[in-house]
């Protein structure tokens, strides 16, 4: 049995895949992954490099990527460039690691943690239920500024780049409303629990 997680910035989905793993799900997690592929060696740095030329690299052979980060967000073009060409690896093995957990270990919960998983909801077919970790936006951009000191505007544009969290949780098969206690939370994720794991 497998699950997506998602959610929006600072809606607490770590939070929840960490309860998850707690109780004895394994987690397929996509930005781990991300940085992975970027990894002196992979090749899709060697892509990623032959694209953006060899100024993106420290002399040690790692990403800059303070210096990729100026690049794609000044130029919307090369943004979507670098997507073209980590996405597809990056979905890949989220959907190799996924598979081989569940054949592995066909008892456990898999989860895979996906932020940007509705955004390309139809590559990831193989997910058998998706569960959105959602707060009220409000509540959203109050703990984007608190956790990363940003001003309301700057937590606003943030949250713009993304797709609302009103519409993922429409798409959603489960929501965790994580804008109670923690303790509310966990109610949430033992009914969840409790749901999918073959007792």
């Amino acid at each position: 049995m497998n699950i997506g997680l998602t959610g929006g910035i600072a809606t607490g989905k770590s939070t929840v895949s960490s309860m998850l793993t707690t109780k004895g799900a394994l987690l397929v997690d996509a930005d781990v992954i991300a940085r992975e592929v970027m990894l002196p060696g992979h090749p899709v740095l060697a892509e990623v490099t032959a694209h953006f030329g060899q100024h993106i690299l420290l002399e040690d052979g790692t990403l800059n990527r303070k210096k990729l980060g100026e690049i794609i967000f000044r130029d919307p073009e090369q943004r979507e460039a670098l997507n073209r060409i980590t996405h597809p690896a990056i979905r890949q093995e989220i959907r190799d690691r996924t598979e081989a957990y569940e054949r592995d270990y066909p008892d456990r919960l898999v989860v895979a943690d996906i932020p940007l998983l509705l955004e390309a909801r139809e590559q990831y077919s193989f997910l058998e239920q998706i569960v959105v970790v959602y707060v009220p936006r409000e509540l959203q951009i109050r703990r984007l500024m608190d956790r990363d000191a940003l001003t309301e505007g700057q937590a606003a544009a943030r949250l713009g780049s993304q797709m609302d969290i009103e519409a993922k949780k429409k798409l959603a098969d489960i929501v965790i409303d994580n804008s109670g206690t923690l303790d509310e939370t966990k109610q949430q994720v033992d009914k969840l629990w409790n749901r999918m794991v073959r007792v």
